[in-house]
């Protein structure tokens, strides 16, 4: 999710789904699994737990230039000429 207001400081539930409601402006953008959205963790049944890491970045540009069909490629991109601070949290699920 790309170009959430400065001002936002929570996401609606299920915000990340497909139909979900995302602060005004912002925009999802295509992940690797093709589409916009969050997919969810799938780590293989029975497999150790595998990490997920939750990134937040705080940006100079008012929004980034990218499209719902930009690659996270050049959103990435984007975001590395771009970035002021970022922040992490990682997350550990297992089936």
């Amino acid at each position: 999710m790309v170009n959430i207001p400065a001002d936002v400081a929570e996401l609606a539930p299920g915000a990340g789904s497909a139909g979900g409601r995302l602060p005004a402006g912002a925009l999802q953008t295509r992940t690797d699994f093709g589409a916009p959205g969050y997919g969810g963790p799938c780590p293989p049944d029975g497999d150790h737990p595998h990490r997920y890491l939750f990134t937040v970045f705080a940006v100079k540009a008012d929004r980034l230039d990218v499209k719902a069909d930009t690659s996270a490629a050049v959103v990435g991109f984007n975001l590395h000429f771009n970035t002021l601070a970022k922040a992490e949290i990682m997350g550990l699920f297992k089936r």
